[in-house]
Formats: C-alpha cells, sequence, structure tokens
C-alpha cells in the first residue's frame, strides 16, 4: 500500500500582529486598529496622518544641498547653459529623468537626458559618456538614481569644466564625492527627517523646489504644477520597491489619481498596450504591470525608448514606442524563464546554502537580477547571478531580511572593482579570476547572519477572523490603508478550519480553492502553489488577503492566498501578548463596520 501523501504544512512562519494600543480605540474599528498597529502606528494623530495620506511638512529645503542644488540649476537656466539628467536604465532612473527633465524644460531650461546603456556602459556615471555630454555643451550635470559612489567619474567631470548636482538615495560611501551638491536623505547631517524615497523621489523633491521658487519669484510663472509630476513619481517608486511609507504614500496616492485620469500620453499607452484599465490603476498594477514594461527597455534594448516615451506629447507616436515595449517585456520573460531553469539546474542539491550563487556568459545581463530575485524568494537566501564577460563579471545581488547586502559587499570591496546597492538589492563588477573568491567571502558573511535563523519568509498577520467575516464591508475598510506594497503590505487574516469544497491546478503552477461561505462560495487562488495539492485535505487553516476581482462586468471577492497548512497543525507566533478573548476579539473586528465616529476622529 502506498504511503499516504503528508498534509499540507505551512511554508512559511506565521506572525500575528500586536493588539493596538488603547489611543486606537477611538477609531472605532479595532480591525483598522490592528492593521494600523502592525504598521508601527500608536497613536491617533498618527493614525490621522496615515489614513489621510498626510505628510505635514513637506519643504524640499529641508534637505541638505538642496539650497546649492536650486542656485547652480536657476542660474544654468537664466544663463541659458545646457543642462544633461543623467539617469539609470531603470525604471526609477527612466522616470526620474523623464520627471526632471520635463520640470526643467518647463523652467526654460536646455535640457539633455542621458541613460547609460546596461550592456555597453553598466550601471552609473562614466568619464566616457561624460567626455560625450561635454561635447555637445553640456555645462551642468544633476544625476537622477545614482553618482552618490562615482568619485572617479566627478573628479574626471571637474576636470572637463563640468559643475555635477547629485541626487541619488543609494547607500552611501565613507567620503561623499566632489559636487556642487549632494542631494541624498541618508546623509548623517540631512535634516529631511524621511530617508526612504526613490530615486524617483528625490527627482520630484529637486522639481517641487524649482517650481516654487519660480512661483514666488517668476512674472509668469511655469505652465506646469508639482502635481502634474506625480505619475512619474509614483511608477518609480513602486517599481523601486521602496518602503510605502510616510511622504512616499503620499506620492504614489497622488500619482495614481493623474494615471487614471489619463493625463500623460505616455502612461495611457503603456496602459493600453498591456490590457490594464488606466481609471482603475492600482499600485499592485504599477508594480506587475507598467514597472516591469518600462525596465523592459533597459533589459533587452536600451532605456531611452522607455524615457521617450514618458516624455512623448503625440498620441501615435507614445502607442507605438508602448507596443514595442509590450514585445520586449514578452522577450524579457522569455529570456527569464530559461536562465532560471539553468539557474536551478546548476544549484540542485545546493540550495539550502546560506549563500546561493550561479555565473553564467550566457545569462543575459538584463535579467540577471531577476533571477536573483527569484532565486532569494523560492529558497529564502541570499542570492547572487553573475554575468561572465571575459576577464570581468557583473552580478546583481538580491537579499533577505535577515542578511543585508550592501553592508556585506562594502566589507569585501577590496576584492571587487565596483559595488553599490541597498539593504536587500546591489550590484558589483568583480575580475574573474576573483569570482570564487568572492562567492566565498559572501557565503561566509551569509553563514555568520543566518546561523541557527529560521530561514522560511515571514507572514505578518494583522488579524485572526472567521472566514464568514469576509464580506464587502470588511473589503472597503481594509481599503483606507491602499495605496499597498513595500513595507504597507496588503493585510493578511488568518482564518482557521476553513472547509475546502473543491481545488485543482490552473496554468501549470498555480491552486484554485472553492471555499464555501454563508452567502455562497468564495474563489481563494495560491498563486505558485501548484505543487501542494496533494497534501489539501477536508479542512485548512488559510492566511490570506482579500481582493476585488471583476470579470465579464461581474465584481466580486476574492481569496488571495498566500499559504495554508492542514487544519490546526500550524503554529501561530504571537508578537507581544495575545488578547485573553482571543476569539471574542476576532468577532468584534468582523462585525463592526467603519462608524461616523471614524471620520470624526481622523
Amino acid at each position: 500500500m502506498p504511503n499516504p501523501v503528508p498534509p499540507a504544512a505551512p511554508r512559511a512562519r506565521w506572525r500575528l500582529s500586536p493588539p493596538p494600543s488603547p489611543a486606537l480605540d477611538a477609531l472605532g474599528d479595532p480591525l483598522l486598529a490592528r492593521a494600523l498597529a502592525a504598521r508601527g502606528v500608536t497613536e491617533l494623530d498618527g493614525a490621522a496622518a496615515f489614513l489621510g495620506r498626510s505628510v505635514g511638512d513637506d519643504n524640499p529645503f529641508r534637505l541638505t544641498d538642496m539650497d546649492r542644488a536650486v542656485t547652480r540649476l536657476r542660474r544654468a537656466i537664466s544663463g541659458g547653459e545646457r543642462i544633461a539628467v543623467y539617469g539609470d536604465y531603470d525604471a526609477d532612473g527612466v522616470t526620474g529623468t523623464a520627471l526632471l527633465t520635463t520640470a526643467l524644460r518647463a523652467l526654460g531650461g536646455d535640457v539633455l537626458p542621458h541613460l547609460p546603456h546596461r550592456e555597453r556602459d553598466g550601471y552609473g556615471v562614466h568619464t566616457a559618456a561624460l567626455d560625450r555630454l561635454a561635447k555637445h555643451g553640456v555645462r551642468l550635470i544633476v544625476t537622477v538614481d545614482c553618482g552618490v559612489r562615482a568619485a572617479e567619474p566627478l573628479l574626471h567631470a571637474r576636470a572637463l569644466g563640468l559643475d555635477v548636482i547629485v541626487t541619488d538615495h543609494h547607500a552611501l560611501p565613507d567620503a561623499l564625492p566632489a559636487a556642487v551638491a549632494v542631494v541624498n536623505p541618508r546623509r548623517a547631517d540631512d535634516g529631511y527627517g524621511f530617508h526612504e524615497f526613490a530615486g524617483v523621489g528625490l527627482a520630484y523633491k529637486l522639481a517641487q523646489a524649482l517650481l516654487r521658487v519660480a512661483a514666488r519669484t517668476s512674472a509668469r510663472p511655469a505652465a506646469l504644477h508639482e502635481t502634474d509630476l506625480l505619475d512619474l513619481a509614483a511608477i518609480g517608486t513602486v517599481a523601486d520597491v521602496v518602503p510605502l511609507v510616510g511622504e512616499n504614500r503620499m506620492l504614489v496616492q497622488g500619482g495614481l489619481e493623474r494615471i487614471r485620469a489619463g493625463a500623460r500620453p505616455g502612461v495611457a499607452a503603456l496602459c493600453e498596450a498591456g490590457g490594464f484599465e488606466a481609471a482603475t490603476m492600482t499600485a499592485r498594477g504599477i508594480a506587475f504591470g507598467l514597472g516591469p514594461r518600462l525596465n523592459a527597455a533597459g533589459r533587452m534594448g536600451d532605456a531611452t525608448m522607455a524615457l521617450t516615451l514618458l516624455l512623448s506629447d503625440e498620441d501615435g507616436e507614445a502607442r507605438r514606442l508602448a507596443a514595442q515595449l509590450e514585445h520586449m517585456n514578452r522577450e524579457r520573460r522569455a529570456a527569464t524563464d530559461v536562465a532560471l531553469e539553468a539557474a536551478h539546474a546548476d544549484l540542485a542539491g545546493r540550495t539550502d546554502a546560506p549563500f546561493l550563487a550561479w555565473a553564467s556568459p550566457d545569462v543575459g545581463l538584463g535579467v540577471i537580477g531577476l533571477v536573483a530575485g527569484q532565486l532569494a524568494q523560492a529558497h529564502y537566501r541570499p542570492a547572487a547571478v553573475f554575468r561572465i564577460e571575459g576577464d570581468t563579471a557583473r552580478a546583481s545581488l538580491r537579499s533577505i531580511a535577515e542578511f543585508n547586502v550592501v553592508e556585506a559587499l562594502d566589507r569585501i570591496a577590496p576584492l571587487l572593482e565596483r559595488h553599490g546597492g541597498h539593504a536587500r538589492a546591489g550590484g558589483l563588477t568583480v575580475r574573474t579570476d576573483r569570482l570564487d573568491e568572492v562567492v566565498d567571502a559572501l557565503t561566509r558573511l551569509a553563514d555568520d547572519a543566518l546561523r541557527g535563523a529560521d530561514l522560511r519568509p515571514v507572514l505578518d498577520i494583522d488579524a485572526e477572523l472567521p472566514l464568514t467575516a469576509v464580506n464587502d464591508d470588511l473589503y472597503r475598510r481594509l481599503q483606507a490603508l491602499e495605496p499597498f506594497g513595500e513595507a504597507n503590505p496588503s493585510p493578511l487574516i488568518l482564518s482557521r478550519d476553513v472547509p475546502v469544497a473543491s481545488k485543482r491546478i490552473v496554468g501549470e503552477r498555480h491552486l484554485k480553492l472553492i471555499v464555501p461561505t454563508a452567502r455562497g462560495s468564495m474563489e481563494a487562488m495560491a498563486f505558485g502553489h501548484g505543487d501542494r495539492l496533494a497534501g489539501i485535505g477536508e479542512r485548512i487553516d488559510v492566511v490570506y488577503g482579500v481582493r476585488e476581482r471583476v470579470w465579464r462586468g461581474e465584481r466580486s471577492l476574492e481569496l488571495d492566498v498566500q499559504d495554508f497548512a492542514a487544519a490546526g497543525t500550524a503554529r501561530v507566533q504571537v508578537d507581544g501578548h495575545a488578547p485573553a478573548d482571543g476569539g471574542r476579539v476576532g468577532d468584534r473586528i468582523a462585525g463592526m463596520g467603519a462608524p461616523d465616529v471614524v471620520a470624526a476622529s481622523i
């Protein structure tokens, strides 16, 4: 007799958020209070700011060196100097370059946007590009999403007689580069108080400063308002996966309103080509729809195509470019799948190592970051994918919460030619003859950092509720926390002992469940969990988000399943102390709407 299939075990660690502080009782909505507490909001004024997406004092001149940057740019504009906006080839850099170019041109600037080519140039500021810009008459360069680690190229710029303003959100080197201004909220002497901007967010703050000064001082203000730029700011902010907290939430919310209005031809065409409804665009739609398509230009060809799309004022040109990006995005998906299969084949039997590394001369440079990200996500380990190019190799790294990749790269800097990045994502260039040494060093650092850790992802659960609580009112209440993204994920609910009416595989890798409720059946989609079909019994404990589904004009709610386990088998970690009346608190959360006192309190 064959062995029975073991019951489903959870793939992640389940962690229930702590109860909210009594101060949030005034909201009149225990569910909203728990969700806010899970996001670090403990007081009523903080809840008001979060729900109202208020940023308070957004004066851009509180950013260190902003005054110097604005002064130099205004002098360049008034003097007719040619200005180059030097960005990066990813969606953050492209949108930031488009945003700042648009603002400077509206102010009368002679602007030449420039993006490096991923294959020919690589990331960052390069001396050859500076030489070309100088020959084109450029006298002032503003970087977007790069430059803070470009010490030698900026010295070269000075020798050419070029002034440089750096706007960059990446981790700082030991010493700042020589520049007219270095606008980076991570500076120790920065007084802004919010340091989670993407590159496009800093470009927006610079444009905001310029436009506000112009509005006060010019007899004829620019025919552009700072809010006209929010769609670009939103796309780059979401695409770069920076935390959607603080001012970033305001940027994204305002940008979504602009996208929904169809104000920019390039963005409207991108939505149309991808089959997205601009009028209902969400942050998730940016993350999985618009962002990847803009990134496809730099990954599979030249990012200048995406920049031209965003700068276009002509509907026909925008549609033509958007169609090309759609084709590139399909090529990008295919190339990623091929490389990922090769990486998994090479790493077979070794994916429990503390650090995953794969190197190949055949992997496309444009997809190494995507493959590294999927390896890190699939195995919950930091991962690096190297493209070998003769005597050198370039790599993208993706990490997990427990391992700061840019700190690790800083520690092995003597082995590297170049490096940089964030806590969870980085890049490096290394001589091929030192590649093994670099991988060994990163493996040792990862082993030290991760030894003894439970290397499964964590699911932070906002509330435990019976499945019967899921209805339109609950969905509406949770939407007050939009826009969702990094550090502000869509709320997760745990429901126990849920009956499973049916189960099947869809699209080869995904799992579709039907769960009965008091009002009829509900669909539950578990993306990427198709291999767990056999382990599902008659009843499960399930962690899920709730989302709206529209099909052929019919609207319904469905469960976005993140993890599940056989009923009664999953261990739930509780941050803080569990409420003494656990089940009754769940019933109270479920049954309570969002009364008028909520609006009055915030």
